[in-house]
């Protein structure tokens, strides 16, 4: 299982709003600092903005800022707004996806495992990235 480049570049961007938070309003093109392509960007804040994680503002001060407390957003919330809720297996969610289903051993372990990554990023804060030493001030995207 590999993160998309879209849950990946979702992460930046809230991280660099949490490391502006405070700042009003963050422009696009400040935000795309982080080497994510503006179109793209616009695509993934717009996501971001529908969960509520942020919120925008129009104008010449316009811009993008977390639409809460970074304390209160959790890495979880993040990759479900960018990719879905993380599963290993479309068994795990819907028990008609396969007819064994019921009965397999194999789903039992894809849940315990989908059910441990969920819980781990749901551990995490936003705010707790902020805490952590960076090589970088800003990431970069590649």
């Amino acid at each position: 299982m590999k993160l998309s480049t879209r849950g990946k570049y979702g992460l930046y961007a809230m991280y660099y709003l949490a490391q502006h938070s405070g700042e009003g309003p963050q422009p696009l093109q400040d935000i795309a600092t982080i080497g994510v392509p503006k179109l793209y960007l616009e695509q993934l804040l717009g996501n971001l903005r529908r969960e509520g994680l942020i919120s925008s503002v129009r104008g010449a001060q316009g811009g993008y800022q977390l639409a809460r407390d970074a304390s209160e957003i959790t890495l979880l919330d993040i990759v479900d707004a960018m990719e879905g809720p993380i599963e290993l297996s479309e068994c795990t969610s819907d028990e008609s996806a396969c007819d064994k289903s019921c009965s397999c051993p194999v789903r039992w372990v894809w849940q315990q495992v989908s059910d441990s990554i969920n819980n781990e990023l749901k551990k995490i804060r936003l705010s707790d990235m902020l805490n952590k030493p960076c090589e970088s001030e800003e990431p970069t995207c590649e």
